[in-house]
């Protein structure tokens, strides 16, 4: 009786071969649950259901014919989804949703709802037709993927704000640590330079002045570390710039100019004394020899980065070295190559005609 009733329910969907037609009987006999609606009743009405259909939501035939759709709707189905059907239906669209429906027995399952229209001979539409999939793994499995999304972002997110408060005290430990080294290599200084004028010997003097001179240059280094963001990164040429700044005005030669044209040139941090006493060396050495006597002049720093190999020169425009660039008993010379050695450098002497030019050439840190 019932697939009698079957048959006659789809014979509302007119069709070239009658009862009959394989259509008909493929939509009664599927496994997929399906619905016919009546869009020219009040309503737009469910006219047909299989019996899959049935299965599905729990209801009996004559419980679901002669309704509208919306009967499987419940309170956590999305208004905004069903707004989308509606609106399709409304514009004779086809339109695919997924809805959260409910059975008879209050239980809820997602509804892979496809809805197209029927249109007869004229174009007007006859029928909608519905298919359904109950879909519930699967949108239960990317709920489970979602939840588990959003628990791994936040968990980085407390990993990250972790690691950025971890290096932000370590940042700040390291500036304390530079800044002190700074105040203590100042104050070594200081107490020097007081002992330096208890000493009638100029040549020891020369040479006390000659140490003081680096220990400057380091504590310049500490200066700059402790001030910079970067704890890793030491830009070697602007520290260049401004080492030639603070050794020409310790000389007290104001006939002095500096004139610098330098792009950034970052070396590991851990690399920076090394490279301030080279520079302190070179520099030192053209303010004494090159500009002795009073002589006036200017002091040239280029520095570039042309990827494969980064260059700082350092030129004076005196009357170049005959004896050597150090004439100081050999230690400053000794220095700029232990130093250069020690971060991978490679510091040239050259004729500048006039004066001298150091090349300092070394990898930059990438």
């Amino acid at each position: 009786m019932k697939q009698r009733d079957d048959w006659h329910l789809t014979d509302k969907v007119q069709h070239e071969l009658g009862e009959g037609d394989p259509f008909a009987a493929a939509v009664r006999a599927t496994r997929m649950p399906m619905v016919i609606t009546d869009p020219n009743e009040p309503d737009n009405p469910i006219v047909f259901c299989n019996e899959a259909f049935q299965k599905l939501t729990g209801y009996p035939r004559d419980e679901i014919v002669g309704r509208n759709c919306r009967f499987l709707q419940g309170p956590e189905t999305d208004r905004a989804e069903v707004a989308k059907l509606r609106d399709a239906i409304a514009a004779g669209a086809s339109i695919d949703v997924d809805l959260l429906n409910y059975r008879k027995d209050g239980t809820t399952f997602w509804n892979a709802l496809y809805v197209s229209p029927v249109r007869n001979v004229s174009g007007a539409i006859q029928f909608f037709f519905a298919s359904q999939l109950d879909v519930t793994s699967r949108v239960e499995a990317q709920q489970t993927i979602a939840l588990q999304k959003a628990e791994i972002e936040r968990e980085v997110e407390r990993r990250t704000a972790a690691l950025a408060a971890a290096l932000e005290a370590k940042t700040m430990l390291l500036h304390e640590v530079d800044h002190r080294v700074k105040n203590n290599l100042t104050m070594i200084g200081s107490l020097l330079r007081l002992q330096a004028r208890t000493i009638e010997d100029d040549a020891i003097t020369s040479k006390l002045e000659a140490m003081l001179e680096r220990v400057d240059a380091l504590a310049t280094v500490h200066r700059r570390l402790y001030q910079s963001d970067d704890i890793t990164r030491f830009d070697v040429a602007a520290f260049a710039v401004n080492l030639a700044s603070d050794v020409v005005g310790a000389s007290g030669r104001d006939d002095i100019v500096v004139d610098s044209h330098v792009e950034p040139i970052e070396v590991a941090s851990a690399n920076a004394a090394a490279f301030g006493l080279v520079l302190n060396e070179i520099l030192t050495n053209a303010i004494k020899h090159a500009y002795a006597d009073g002589r006036p002049g200017t002091l040239t720093i280029r520095a570039a980065d042309a990827g494969d190999e980064a260059q700082i020169v350092i030129a004076d425009d005196g009357p170049g070295f005959v004896d050597g660039p150090d004439r100081e008993g050999g230690l400053g010379r000794t220095l700029i190559e232990r130093m250069s050695r020690q971060v991978g450098a490679t510091t040239a002497y050259a004729d500048a005609a006039p004066g001298t030019r150091v090349t300092i050439t070394f990898a930059a840190a990438r």
